[in-house]
């Protein structure tokens, strides 16, 4: 499938409903079981995503738009919402996700994006060069990528529980 902004945008307006819908209201106990040392739990992906809202994508659509190669992207800390999302509950990050996803696409919008933008090119600090297009669709399947983990994580709970089903689960084996 081609790259379109248009469609890009769906899947990014529907991911805090997506989330909400499924997290909100859910004990703990759903929300803080991971797959083991040094893996993310639905709530720790909801606070990275609230990060990257805040820190990622529109600030460096911003820099390619105003710098392009010339200026290299603020390196992006994956696990700051270890610490940011101290003390906040799954309603909290759901809610603060949900407003900064409005705000970071009423942004995208206001930039009025061409074709020709969208192949404007800006410098990765580790990938090296990468269109503008490039990190909008990254934006995208990251958001489609973490709901999928978050579902993997939340299955997972039950992986020794299913009894025989589990050879009709791949998921528990991803």
């Amino acid at each position: 499938m081609e790259f379109e902004l248009e469609h890009a945008i769906e899947i990014l307006g529907q991911t805090p409903s997506t989330l909400d819908s499924m997290l909100r209201g859910l004990p703990d106990l759903w929300l803080v079981q991971n797959e083991g040392p040094e893996t993310w739990s639905p709530y720790d992906i909801v606070g990275h995503l609230v990060h990257g809202e805040e820190t990622d994508w529109i600030p460096r659509a911003k820099m390619i738009l105003e710098h392009g190669e010339g200026r290299a992207f603020e390196p992006f800390d994956r696990v700051a919402m270890f610490e940011k999302s101290k003390g906040k509950s799954i309603e909290e990050l759901l809610d603060m996700f949900a407003t900064r996803r409005r705000e970071s696409l009423h942004e995208l919008n206001e930039m009025h994006l061409t074709p020709a933008l969208l192949e404007k090119r800006g410098m990765h600090p580790e990938l090296g060069v990468v269109t503008l297009k490039q990190l909008l669709a990254t934006w995208v399947v990251h958001d489609l990528g973490h709901i999928r983990q978050i579902v993997r994580v939340m299955a997972k709970q039950y992986r020794d529980t299913v009894g025989p089903w589990r050879a009709y689960l791949s998921i528990l084996d991803d």
